[in-house]
């Protein structure tokens, strides 16, 4: 199923800079850890969901990146931006190799899986 975006061609050419730099630190921030790290867990405080990822990954041994943006309640809005740009409508962001595998529940399948560490080994 295609993901829908308001076209370009329908944004007011006055706003769409003020669009495209929406919250861009935290996004930035986000792809530069996901580009430096293999994988990357993006979540907030209060919410027990990026801490059973962290767990998850510690169980089996993997390194990660842990950024943590604010709480339930402050730091929404930049963290809308990230829900924005991934489509990803909760927290934890998990990032395995670039790709975008979903929350603490999508992790852990693919860690009893074993796709987790096909993901992550060395091309062949």
């Amino acid at each position: 199923m295609p993901r829908f975006l308001l076209d370009e061609a329908q944004i007011h050419p006055a706003i769409r800079t003020k669009i495209a730099m929406h919250q861009q630190a935290i996004v930035q921030e986000v792809i530069t850890a996901i580009r430096d790290n293999d994988v990357v867990v993006v979540g907030m405080g209060m919410n027990p969901f990026p801490r059973k990822a962290c767990k998850a990954l510690d169980d089996v041994g993997q390194a990660f990146r842990y950024l943590e943006y604010g709480n339930y309640l402050n730091t929404w809005r930049e963290r809308n931006a990230l829900k924005m740009w991934t489509g990803w409508p909760t927290f934890p962001m998990v990032f395995v190799k670039g790709t975008l595998v979903g929350g603490s529940t999508n992790l852990q399948t693919l860690i009893d899986s074993g796709e987790l560490k096909k993901m992550l080994a060395p091309p062949a």
